[in-house]
């Protein structure tokens, strides 16, 4: 067997594959984001099996590789170098680390997605912020649902932009005459800034959702600020317009701190109370029938547009559109939610 890992930087993503030996088969490619779509393609080239193994401060390929028939696997720090201050662990060392002991790794798999085993960390941390989540929400400074006597529902999409989905997903929007929100990576809005202007030119709106997708209780203080500042300035590049005030973090992982320092930004949390649990890929039925079972007045909606094959998210869209309109239920963006659940006045 062969071992690979992938790291990230500013710039894109490099993968670096071992054989049994650790010795590098080699030397490390190089993918631009806006190539990011070719490393399982690379990594099939090989021809015999490769343990595929990102950290968690990466969330963007794994749902693509593991659908692609990758197999996946997430070495948490205990096993790793310290990382760089912005960057993951460098590829060689995430691949010998899979060499070195491939047991002490996490295999991914489509449901549970990069966080897969963490389960109960995630759990907890939720847990743990609850006061918080409850003194921010009511400071205006966290969403979780809007009012429960409005018709109103905030329809969301994570981890774009990705074409062809976010392109997609746009006209089908516009079909419908729906406006959502939209929460990107900076990896990929710095690497598709004509599409970014396009959510912005077409009338939707934007949030922050980090530059790499990681989990954020994990990461410094000062990373956490890099994740942020870098994706927002991502952002404001590509539209011209003020770095978005809308955040939602990856997986919804937070803890007292993180959300702390998120609204010491100038930042508010978004959360959601309905999902389609698109990224696992159950079926385009199983996605709209989640949605509608999970969305009443004040509903704030889970899609995806990124983080991998997103066909079966397209394709429930309509049914999912077509089934809220028929409830009478109104689509506004996440700004004006907050704007009719926290009106200026009472803030």
């Amino acid at each position: 067997m062969l071992y690979s890992g992938i790291s990230w930087d500013k710039a894109g993503f490099e993968v670096e594959v071992v054989d049994a030996a650790g010795a590098t088969v080699r030397p490390a490619t190089r993918f631009p984001a806006r190539r990011a779509g070719e490393i399982a393609a690379h990594l099939r080239g090989f021809g015999q099996p490769v343990a595929t193994v990102v950290d968690s401060t990466n969330g963007l390929l794994d749902g693509g590789l593991t659908a692609a028939g990758i197999e996946v696997y997430r070495a948490d720090p205990p096993v790793l170098p310290a990382r760089p201050p912005f960057g993951s662990v460098p590829a060689g060392e995430l691949a010998r680390a899979a060499h070195r002991d491939l047991t002490r790794l996490t295999r991914l798999d489509l449901a549970d997605g990069t966080l897969g085993g963490r389960g109960d960390d995630l759990n907890a941390g939720a847990a743990a912020s609850a006061d918080t989540v409850a003194t921010l929400t009511a400071a205006g400074r966290c969403l979780t649902h809007g009012p429960r006597d409005r018709p109103d529902v905030a329809l969301t999409f994570d981890d774009g932009p990705l074409p062809p989905y976010t392109g997609q997903v746009l006209d089908i929007l516009d079909r419908y005459g729906v406006r959502a929100t939209f929460f990107c990576v900076g990896l990929l809005a710095d690497a598709y800034p004509e599409i970014v202007a396009e959510i912005r030119r077409r009338g939707h709106h934007l949030g922050n959702h980090t530059w790499s997708h990681p989990f954020l209780p994990e990461l410094s203080r000062a990373e956490v600020v890099e994740q942020v500042e870098r994706t927002g300035e991502a952002l404001a590049a590509a539209t011209g317009e003020p770095p978005p005030t809308l955040f939602r973090p990856p997986y919804g992982g937070r803890s007292p701190q993180v959300l702390t320092g998120l609204a010491e930004l100038g930042l508010t949390t978004v959360l959601w109370d309905a999902l389609g649990w698109d990224w696992a890929l159950p079926g385009q039925e199983h996605i709209a029938r989640s949605v509608l079972d999970g969305t009443g007045p004040g509903g704030v909606i889970l899609l995806h547009d990124g983080g991998g094959d997103r066909r079966q998210t397209v394709a429930a869209l309509p049914a999912v559109l077509e089934g809220l309109l028929a409830r009478d239920l109104r689509f506004v963006t996440v700004d004006e939610m907050l704007a009719t659940t926290f009106p200026r006045e009472a803030r």
